[in-house]
């Protein structure tokens, strides 16, 4: 399979570079920002603690049912989300980059593997790739983490841009979306998601030490019990090795 380019602006996108220390090597993106991480010798594995976060829509789904679901990631990064998903989950997997120096680092220095039956590339404008009907209430989980080379604020962040992402979800669907819970922008930021998907569908993360929070929103909002929720994220920290039973105590539906 090839990757699909679609049209894009893709005038004074910034350098990619990478560095390595103690282990891990950093996706940077022109500055010393770091925009994603790998663990030299666990490739396929999560290593920043608010991108295992973006996976905390596995606590809504039956762990079953999940190798037969679509994931989409707006923004490769370092390729972590899409690594996971399609190697560890066996999932099909869906991103949207603007940015090619960033896919041919991926493959080159972040062990992204090749175009398959389940992965899937776009080279293109997140906000234009996902009007595309193609993709309209297919995705099971819609990740977002689409921050410019300084990582201000999100590049992609208005109403309209949200409902778009909803319009994208299969109808027990989420959105998971990392923003800075420190600046300025988060509370409008999550007044714009809750706009576009009732406040009642909307769940939040404390921030990280570093300030990430993630965000989650649901096509279909629910509120499982404590006991539900605790029994799910067993299974997933037993199954998938990502930290669940912590995430329950900093993750909370979002109140408004």
């Amino acid at each position: 399979m090839t990757t699909t380019r679609r049209g894009a602006a893709r005038a004074e996108l910034p350098e990619v570079h990478f560095s390595d220390f103690d282990g891990v090597r950093c996706l940077h993106l022109g500055t010393d920002w770091v925009q994603g991480a790998m663990r030299i010798d666990d490739p396929f594995a999560i290593e920043l603690e608010y991108v295992q976060r973006m996976m905390a829509w596995l606590l809504f789904v039956a762990p079953e049912s999940v190798s037969a679901r679509h994931a989409m990631q707006l923004g490769l990064g370092a390729g972590a989300l899409t690594k996971f998903c399609h190697q560890r989950l066996r999932m099909r997997t869906t991103v949207i980059e603007l940015n090619p120096q960033v896919l041919h680092a991926c493959r080159g220095w972040f062990k992204l593997p090749p175009e398959d039956a389940r992965l899937k590339i776009v080279l293109g404008d997140a906000a234009q790739e996902i009007r595309d009907p193609q993709w309209l209430g297919s995705v099971d989980a819609l990740q977002v983490d689409l921050y410019d080379h300084e990582a201000a604020a999100p590049v992609l962040d208005d109403e309209g841009f949200y409902a778009d992402c909803r319009a994208l979800l299969t109808e027990d669907g989420c959105m998971t979306v990392n923003l800075f819970g420190r600046a300025s922008s988060f509370e409008r930021s999550v007044q714009k998601i809750a706009a576009a998907f009732g406040a009642e569908a909307l769940w939040a993360f404390k921030p990280t030490r570093e300030g990430n929070t993630v965000v989650l929103a649901q096509r279909t909002p629910s509120r499982p019990r404590r006991s539900a929720l605790e029994a799910q994220a067993e299974t997933i920290q037993t199954r998938w090795g990502l930290p669940a039973r912590k995430w329950l105590r900093v993750f909370k539906p979002f109140e408004t």
